[in-house]
């Protein structure tokens, strides 16, 4: 016999219908995994995820998880003892990483789908290792079962893997051999797309000349199967006829059908580029012998034509990059930012990034992740997610301020790395609570002072506190009814939009709101000041004792809701209160 029909269907994981969304991965999970223990920690996937938290927390082994995921199926997916917790292998507790992914056509049978709320169908996959340098046990989920099953969806792994995203991940002190492997992984990708794109002047198809060489490949393979099943069952039958006169009753089959994954059987190029880096007309090495600096900027460079002459019909992508603000200078910091939010979208890329840096979050965008990697008080690595955009429901207004507010501040985004948070409205406050930081490291620490830069963007920064906390404290002024001029004052209309969302925080009890009567400068001062707000307050720091006591209780009451705020300093709830 010469082949057997034990295996799954394989059935391809992109649309027939190329203007139905590509499958998606949704959510990744893991257990058992370097120095991630048996609580899982879920990773909720976006176009741009965002790793932050302290260092030593597990942020890197989630990259690394997220690696073998997407390579599940060949060597690259195999562990080293160095993935298993403790370096010992825990057959109570082996590795486990399951992938959930959502479809919109090309089903691999309703035992596999769960049709979620929003009509969306959802898969679960998971891999198990048993031990390092072996393949690890795929398997999926039957939802008619509800349990774990040794069937999979979509059969082959090979088949499956050629349609999850390419994998290019790069360390942050990887060795330079690693990372001239990583950046001429990028720039092959690039050739490769060009090349599959390449219509020849006689070619009038309608299709690329790779597409047409690979219909080829497959009508030659389908003219030699029948001649190649003939000669298998030949041989086949030879060699059972001498089996069984050692071992009674036992025989053996040979599948030599074609490789189904038929990319495989043409590669154009040598599977390692050679890349040089020199003075022009001078002498070139090879990039490994280049500086640190000069291997990540090229990196960048790479990735930044990625994102600006990329081609969406391409195999999906998914880059893990271990903190990218190492080795930029600062004036590249920003631009690298923009590359890594611009890559998807080109509709085939994802980026998940491990940072220290708040830089490289951009809440204005529709498509970003924050997720905070931390130890609970029994050691275990959990994740929370502090920011996703769909929960958020951000306005368009909402956007503006808040890409405003990150052009103006870069480093805005700090409260994401965790500590006590405080909003203000102006430069005045900001000024102030950072002198009493100065004056009191050891009291004031971990606070974040949260500069809105206008009254009318703390509603927007209050949206996003509300995603991952209640514990924190906004500071804004009363303002006036009216003008001077007898007319509404639109500053006052903000009070009821600041309300309106202090009242979506998830426990009001953690939640401090404070309006300074009139404005700051008259609450705490008495008086009204015109000009150089800044300069004035920091001078009333150094200089009045009295001044600088009252802002130091402002601080407290809006960081402890049980301390009370100075005078003309009013906790509100409704607007009656500072009527």
């Amino acid at each position: 016999m010469a082949r057997t029909n034990t295996k799954e269907e394989i059935i391809s994981l992109l649309p027939d219908d190329t203007t139905k969304p590509r499958p998606r991965l949704s959510k990744l999970i893991i257990k058992n995994f370097r120095t991630i223990g048996s609580v899982p920690v879920e990773i909720f996937l976006d176009d741009i995820v965002v790793l932050v938290g302290a260092n030593n927390v597990g942020k890197s082994s989630i990259l690394r998880a997220y690696e073998v995921a997407m390579n599940a199926g060949s060597k690259a997916a195999y562990l080293t003892m160095d993935d298993f917790p403790n370096n010992k292998v825990d057959l109570e507790n082996l590795p486990e990483i399951e992938v959930h992914t959502i479809i919109s056509e090309n089903k691999p049978g309703a035992q596999w789908i769960k049709t979620l709320p929003n009509g969306e169908m959802l898969i679960r996959e998971k891999w198990t290792w048993s031990g390092p340098a072996v393949e690890p046990k795929r398997r999926g989920f039957d939802v008619v079962e509800n349990d774990w099953v040794d069937k999979v969806p979509w059969g082959a792994p090979n088949v499956a893997n050629a349609y999850r995203p390419k994998v290019h991940r790069i360390g942050a002190f990887a060795s330079p051999e690693t990372q001239e492997a990583e950046i001429t992984g990028l720039l092959q990708t690039i050739i490769k797309d060009r090349f599959k794109n390449i219509i020849s002047p006689s070619n009038t198809s309608g299709k690329t000349d790779y597409e047409l060489l690979l219909e080829q490949i497959k009508e030659f393979q389908k003219s030699v199967a029948m001649a190649v099943d003939e000669e298998t069952d030949k041989i086949v039958k030879s060699i059972n006829k001498y089996f069984e006169g050692v071992f009674h009753n036992y025989v053996i089959s040979l599948d030599a059908k074609p490789e189904s994954n038929v990319e495989k059987t043409y590669t154009p190029f040598k599977d390692i580029p050679d890349l040089y880096m020199g003075l022009e007309g001078g002498f070139m090495s090879r990039i490994s012998a280049q500086g640190s600096g000069a291997r990540r900027t090229l990196m960048w460079t790479a990735l930044k034509y990625i994102a600006e002459n990329g081609d969406r019909d391409e195999r999906p992508h998914v880059l893990l990059l271990d903190e990218p603000e190492l080795c930029l200078h600062p004036s590249a910091i920003r631009d690298a930012q923009k590359t890594l939010y611009d890559l998807p979208k080109l509709g085939n890329w994802q980026v998940m990034v491990t940072t220290h840096s708040p830089v490289f979050i951009d809440l204005s965008r529709d498509n970003t992740t924050i997720i905070r990697v931390s130890r609970d008080e029994m050691d275990a690595i959990k994740s929370t997610v502090l920011f996703r955009p769909e929960k958020a429901q951000l306005s368009e207004d909402d956007k503006d301020n808040l890409k405003l507010l990150n052009i103006c501040d870069p480093y805005v985004h700090e409260f994401f790395f965790g500590g006590r948070i405080v909003v203000v409205e102006g430069d005045t406050e900001y000024t102030a609570f950072a002198q009493l930081k100065l004056l009191y490291p050891n009291e004031y620490d971990d606070v974040h002072i949260i500069r809105a830069r206008g009254k009318g963007v703390i509603p927007s920064v209050v949206k996003i506190l509300n995603q991952f906390t209640a514990n924190y404290g906004v500071l804004h002024d009363t303002d006036t009814k009216l003008t001077s001029k007898g007319t509404a004052n639109p500053a006052w209309t903000v009070n009821t939009s600041i309300l309106t969302e202090i009242n979506n925080s998830s426990d009001l009890s953690k939640t401090v709101l404070i309006a300074c009567k009139s404005n700051f400068e008259v609450a705490l001062l008495g008086e009204s000041v015109s000009k150089e707000k800044p300069y004035h307050t920091l001078e009333k720091m150094k200089n009045d004792k009295d001044f600088r006591e009252k802002v130091k209780a402002l601080l407290d009451a809006l960081l402890d809701n049980k301390k009370e705020p100075p005078k003309n300093c009013i906790c509100w709830q409704q607007l009656s209160d500072i009527e």
